[in-house]
């Protein structure tokens, strides 16, 4: 049986409107051979983490340019523990500071890209972080 292809929900939290970067992303993944749902802007935490359980989601890519990203990213992440769906791989990019960046990473958020990064980049690592989540499952 062959392997289902990774699932990624891409979404914008907040009242952040600058969604160019993160439709980038959702266009590179999809071309990459992942399955993506972009939810669209001014979604709330609860409103995404319901939508990559409803869409049986293995990442949630967070884009966050507002700078509310030490707030927006921690809430995801406990609404997932709560849901039991921590095996969702929260990853994301947009204007974060490095120390807050290492931060969130310490709280369980993967991988944090900034402006400018390869795209190719960000789907190896979608690619094998859910490849290794998969096994440990």
């Amino acid at each position: 049986m062959a392997e289902r292809k990774i699932r990624v929900l891409i979404a914008k939290a907040g009242l952040d409107g600058h969604d160019r970067g993160a439709k980038i992303v959702a266009a590179s993944l999809r071309d990459a051979g992942m399955e993506v749902i972009y939810t669209g802007l001014r979604q709330t935490p609860e409103m995404i983490v319901a939508a990559a359980i409803q869409e049986d989601a293995d990442a949630i890519g967070l884009s966050s340019l507002s700078g509310a990203h030490m707030t927006l990213f921690p809430r995801v992440m406990e609404l997932l523990k709560a849901q039991k769906a921590d095996n969702i791989l929260l990853f994301g990019g947009g204007v974060i500071p490095q120390a807050e960046a290492a931060k969130l990473q310490e709280q369980g958020v993967g991988a944090l890209f900034g402006p400018g990064t390869d795209t190719r980049e960000i789907a190896k690592y979608v690619t094998d972080e859910v490849a290794k989540r998969r096994k440990a499952a």
